[in-house]
């Protein structure tokens, strides 16, 4: 009598198949920053608080050059990329991070311009 051996065998397709799925929904729930594209030296606060992910960040420097989204643009052109970038994600606050160096008078009309945007929740960003 001759025994029969059957092999066994794993089939990985299925956990490959769940893998991917998994991935595929990591990639498309995470949450993208987006840096103004230039560094600033920023006051420092003792107050300051951490606003978390998911904002938009415009960035001052001490020259006056608005940066939003890598890109450099002026006062009057501040809305409608405010409003690209609000549509996108809703739910996100503006933070501006101001040279210490640059006018006030380029951060208030910023600050105008994201409210003509319809955004309410804009912070300034402080120094570490």
């Amino acid at each position: 009598m001759e025994e029969e051996r059957e092999e066994s065998e794993i089939n990985l397709t299925p956990m490959l198949d769940v893998v991917f799925i998994m991935l595929i929904f990591f990639i498309v729930t995470a949450v993208f920053v987006r840096e103004p594209g230039v560094d600033v030296e920023r006051p420092v606060a003792q107050t300051a608080l951490d606003p978390g992910g998911g904002s938009i960040f415009i960035a001052i420097t001490a020259n006056d050059e608005i940066w939003i989204d890598r890109r450099e643009i002026d006062v009057p052109g501040a809305k409608a990329q405010i409003e690209r970038l609000s549509s996108e994600n809703p739910e996100a606050g503006i933070i501006i991070q101001a040279d210490s160096q640059s006018r006030n008078e380029v951060l208030i009309a910023v600050m105008d311009a994201a409210k003509e945007a319809g955004v309410a929740d804009i912070t300034i960003a402080a120094g570490d």
